[in-house]
């Protein structure tokens, strides 16, 4: 009697939340770092337990871990938001993910007819709209101007130092914003109108303009970056025409085909300098993977790969090299970064729901080369004789990308 009661002991503990553990099943899904095979225990100290399940292969659920890799993945809803009368913003930055050399990035909502106002940066913007409508208007370096209304999926890409503002249209507007620079928060990045004016001489600013200094006396003393206003009903016209064709700032994405995906698995459209001739410094791609789908394994020889998770839930495996590999696990709102060259593929965890993610690149246009591809077009010998797979499976590995193969 007294034997079966310790062996119950060992198979059962309660962990610091009252909650009991059955050692002899894997609990990483119930956020406990216990394989069910004899290795891991139960926190039993101070954790997040919503983050712990969220995140079950952070408590070692992949055996195929291994080494030592650094963070790589921020959360929009860890990065400290600053709130104005006509919206907010919130980003991340280097500081918050160390990783992210190449892309900073922002989420921003804007309020019906509030402005980000007038700005430019030392590095170019990118913009994804994911809700709502807006209005983005912009000035280059030759006086050729471009004002144009923008919905869900519609793009633009705004050069280094371009003068450019963004407007709500909708009731409620939001957007991801990525620039090619992960320091972007320091000084000399970005330039808002009003506080350059509110610090230049107002005789200057009257010789400049060619009014009376007493015109600048309502000035905002502190920089507004975003305020309310009404929508704009006022035209745009100039001597030197508008930004049109290779010029644009704006791409409409889904007024284009995506890409062939002969994986089957989903939806993949390219946006980069191949068919947005203007977007020279960022490259992109907008992802949908269906239920249990795969995004190859891959990886880029051009850039980092910078990430927005949008919608559902999923995991990637990052491998680094030499023997060093990590699994992350993503739902929405979460970004992330792949160093380059780094192997990696994306996985749909989920059984009924898609996947939905951007992908970002400081290049001129998207680039990958694909593991199965490789494979079939190196000898098959060669790679028999080195994975230790028969000739016949190697022969009939898929010669053509599949980019999203589709979930079983």
């Amino acid at each position: 009697m007294r034997l079966q009661v310790l062996a119950t002991s060992l198979l059962f503990v309660s962990n610091s939340f009252g909650a009991v553990i059955k050692r002899a099943d894997p609990q990483f899904t119930n956020g406990q770092p216990i394989d069910g095979k004899g290795k891991g225990a139960p926190i039993l100290g101070g954790t997040n337990h919503q983050v712990d399940i969220e995140n079950p292969d952070n408590l070692a659920q992949q055996s195929t871990d291994n080494g030592v890799v650094p963070n790589l993945k921020w959360r929009f809803s860890d990065s400290k938001t600053r709130i104005f009368n006509g919206g907010w913003v919130r980003e991340q930055v280097i500081q918050d993910l160390p990783a992210s050399h190449d892309i900073a990035a922002a989420q921003q909502h804007l309020k019906k007819g509030a402005i980000r106002e007038l700005h430019w940066h030392r590095v170019a913007e990118w913009g994804f709209v994911y809700s709502g409508r807006v209005l983005v208007s912009a000035v280059d370096e030759q006086g050729k101007y471009q004002v144009d209304e923008l919905g869900y999926g519609d793009i633009w890409y705004f050069p280094k130092g371009q003068a450019h503002t963004i407007q709500g249209l909708g009731e409620e507007n939001e957007y991801l914003l990525a620039f090619d620079d992960g320091d972007f928060d320091k000084i000399g990045t970005t330039f808002n109108l009003d506080d350059w004016v509110a610090h230049t001489p107002k005789s200057v600013l009257a010789k400049n303009f060619g009014l009376p200094e007493s015109a600048f006396d309502k000035v905002p003393e502190k920089n507004p970056y975003i305020l309310n206003s009404t929508a704009s009903i006022k035209n745009v016209t100039g001597p030197n025409g508008e930004l049109t064709g290779n010029s644009s700032y704006v791409y409409k994405t889904f007024q284009h085909d995506p890409e062939p995906v002969p994986g089957g698995g989903g939806l993949f459209y390219k946006i980069d300098s191949t068919n947005f001739p203007i977007s020279t410094t960022i490259a992109a791609t907008f992802v949908v993977l269906e239920p249990k789908g795969l995004r190859e394994l891959h990886w880029h020889p051009t850039a980092e790969e910078w990430l927005y998770f949008h919608e559902g839930e999923g995991r990637a495996t990052v491998f680094i090299g030499n023997a060093n590999a990590r699994t992350f696990d993503f739902s929405a709102g979460d970004t992330a970064v792949f160093p380059d060259n780094s192997g990696h593929y994306i996985e749909n965890t989920s059984s009924d729901k898609n996947l939905t993610w951007i992908e970002i690149y400081k290049s001129d246009r998207v680039a990958d080369i694909p593991l199965t591809q490789w494979l079939a077009l190196t000898p098959s010998d060669v790679v028999s004789a080195i994975l230790k797979l028969p000739i016949d499976i190697v022969e009939n590995l898929k010669k053509e990308k599949q980019v999203l193969i589709k979930g079983t």
